[in-house]
């Protein structure tokens, strides 16, 4: 491994210990030397990689705002499949790896953080899953394939389901990973 390929290693084990300290203690009550320490590095150091706590937190949320941008504009296909898709690879994400899980904890808080720094603050106010999903969930209804029902509300309890199930992850490792299947049924539509 040459030298720039031990930076960009050490440099995402930095992000995998602060992003446990960000979620365990919040933003503003997580310090510098508590991530250097968690490290085994002087804060000197740790300044090295991340000129600040902040840039620290904001490259995080960076990663966390990816997620969901690339998963909704990624998955082509119509609108039931794509709900499939995005909870399927969402639970396969969080049941191999558990920074997923912890980024959707981050990504929560740091939405409701009054104490975030503003470039934090800028990249929230991009992330919306819920309008493009209520687009396909219309689309979906008049497919056919989509129960009715308030198109915002059937994306917030979709959304929302995928967001607990992830925050359970972290609360309670090792918790099995319900099936996609299950809540996909919220949103397909039942014949009678």
């Amino acid at each position: 491994m040459n030298r720039r390929e031990q930076k960009e290693k050490r440099r995402q084990e930095i992000l995998v210990l602060a992003l446990d300290l960000f979620i365990r203690r919040g933003y503003s009550a997580t310090k510098t030397k508590e991530i250097s320490e968690a490290a085994g590095m002087s804060e000197g150091l740790l300044f090295h990689y991340f000129k600040s706590k902040e840039k620290l937190y904001e490259e995080l949320i960076k990663i966390g705002a990816s997620g969901p941008r690339s998963l909704l504009t990624g998955i082509k296909a119509e609108p039931l499949e794509f709900f499939e898709t995005a909870a399927r690879e969402i639970f396969r994400y969080l049941e191999a790896e558990p920074f997923v899980a912890k980024m959707f904890v981050l990504m929560s808080q740091a939405s409701i953080n009054d104490a975030a720094p503003e470039p934090v603050k800028k990249l929230l106010m991009g992330i919306d899953n819920i309008t493009p999903s209520v687009k396909k969930i219309r689309k979906g209804q008049r497919n056919g394939t989509i129960r009715e029902g308030d198109p915002f509300a059937l994306a917030a309890a979709f959304w929302g389901a995928v967001q607990g199930i992830a925050e359970l992850a972290v609360l309670i490792p090792g918790i099995p990973i319900p099936d996609s299947e299950w809540i996909v049924d919220i949103l397909r539509r039942r014949d009678r």
